[in-house]
């Protein structure tokens, strides 16, 4: 295996040899690994016509796989442990101290991926969400389970920089914050089609509701409400699959700053969203799989006391509203459906 660190605009290479290996996290996302058995599959290989000799051997997410071997240009780096591998949105829940069965968290970034700890035992969805692998540590595996919103950050660039109603992106929020909701306005961000739960590659984007007492201040407010709903429908999913009743919501990535956004999400799925200090926390989590193999940190009980909460965003709207803003939600996605012929 090989790495690249960039240090003072110069990338220096180092390996680690001998070594072909990969974590339960990543290796589930190949669709050759039985996520039971905890093997590669021979019969999906077989058929897709991959040699099994090829592909990596299968270890922890928190192991150490090897030492840096060979160094060019900085010698200092020369057996150092290669002690922790893990997926983007698994290391997110890591780094997020998720590790109970039941507790999940949500990443907003250009799209939002959401990953509920589903324990000791796969679960498998009837909402069309995906089962994994989170992580191994020792010889057990957590699962989760996942859901993704293919436009959420990405909404707020196209307000900026294609419509040009904003120019910059906490102006969304400021605007937003001006009006006390979207005066009706509904936002179906699904510019490629909308993902889990619905997973049509035929739907589009859809602005309805529209009146003349519509202005840019509703629209801005309708793009961050739309990104909320995505999530609330990913949420109502996800406990239904689960049969888990979520209290807590931990949220990161750039977006997750947006602190009208954050409450406007503890509204509508009814849970408190809980904000860390540190929201870039998915190298965060492949740091603390390197620490835990390498003895920085003894145990996750030792990792979860190392998060610092920024904020914790309380619901505040009625039931009754709620569930009015979500039912109209519904009734916007199904206009966005099947669009494409």
């Amino acid at each position: 295996m090989t790495f690249y660190r960039n240090i003072d605009s110069h990338v220096y290479s180092f390996s680690m040899l001998n070594v072909h290996v990969t974590d339960y996290s990543n290796a589930c996302r190949t669709m050759l690994f039985d996520i039971e058995k905890l093997c590669w599959d021979p019969f999906l290989c077989e058929k897709l016509g991959i040699p099994m000799s090829m592909l990596p051997e299968v270890k922890p997410s928190s192991y150490v796989y090897g030492e840096c071997a060979k160094i060019t240009g900085i010698e200092d780096l020369e057996g150092v442990p290669i002690a922790g591998a893990i997926g983007d949105q698994p290391g997110a829940l890591f780094g997020q101290a998720c590790f109970n069965e039941g507790q999940a968290k949500n990443t907003y970034g250009t799209g939002c991926f959401l990953l509920m700890n589903t324990g000791k035992k796969r679960v498998r969805s009837n909402s069309n969400l995906l089962s994994g692998i989170a992580w191994g540590i020792g010889d057990e595996v957590t699962y989760s389970l996942e859901g993704s919103a293919f436009n959420a950050g990405s909404v707020i660039k196209w307000l900026r920089d294609e419509l040009e109603l904003i120019h910059s992106a906490p102006e969304c929020d400021e605007l937003a914050a001006e009006v006390e909701d979207a005066n009706g306005l509904y936002f179906v961000p699904a510019f490629t089609g909308l993902g889990a739960p619905y997973w049509d590659m035929y739907a589009r984007g859809v602005m309805i509701g529209l009146t003349r007492g519509i202005n840019r201040k509703h629209v801005c407010r309708a793009v961050l409400e739309s990104i909320t709903y995505q999530m609330t429908d990913l949420l109502e999913a996800m406990m239904g699959d689960s049969d888990i009743i979520l209290k807590d919501l931990r949220v990161d990535g750039g977006a997750s700053v947006s602190d009208i956004m954050m409450q406007i999400q503890a509204d509508m799925t009814g849970v408190n969203v809980n904000r860390p200090k540190n929201v870039e926390t998915t190298a965060l989590g492949a740091a603390y799989c390197a620490g835990l193999a390498t003895g920085v940190w003894k145990d996750t009980d030792e990792i979860e006391a190392n998060r610092v909460v920024d904020r914790i965003f309380v619901p505040s709207m009625e039931a009754s509203l709620r569930n009015k803003k979500y039912s109209d939600w519904k009734r916007a996605v199904e206009r966005s459906r099947n669009w494409e012929r």
